[in-house]
């Protein structure tokens, strides 16, 4: 079933009578609004509602009848911003930089290549909090 906007006349002369329809019409489930001008005796629900049901309910509380039934078209639903992710830089750790550093096993470094993968991640975001 589809939200609908019916628009229904009822004939409200007393505050009693006022009360307990609209008591009756906000106990429908799929209700979602309910909007009633005591002038024109014009009550307003919006919802996905049965409304003959609902009429049948409120004739035996008062007149009541259909004026209209529109269907209501749900609104346009705009997708939400993708928070920014912060810029990654990636620097590769260089190993054996310095031609006179110890290398342990030098026969080994030099027939096996260093392993791969060794990277440090720098995030450049300002921290929240600083704990000196």
């Amino acid at each position: 079933m589809t939200a609908q906007k019916s628009v229904l006349q009822l004939s409200v002369h007393e505050e009693s009578i006022r009360k307990k329809a609209w008591k009756t019409v906000s106990k429908f489930s799929g209700v979602t609004s309910i909007a009633m001008d005591d002038k024109t005796g014009k009550m307003t629900v919006e919802g996905e509602v049965d409304v003959p049901r609902l009429v049948r309910k409120l004739r035996k509380i008062c007149c009541a009848d259909i004026v209209s039934v529109e269907v209501v078209k749900p609104p346009e639903k705009k997708e939400p911003e993708k928070p920014k992710q912060p810029e990654v830089i990636v620097n590769p750790i260089a190993y054996w930089s310095n031609q006179y550093q110890y290398q342990p096993a030098s026969y080994a470094s030099s027939y096996y290549p260093p392993p791969c993968g060794y990277s440090r991640v720098v995030v450049e975001e300002p921290r929240p909090c600083v704990i000196l």
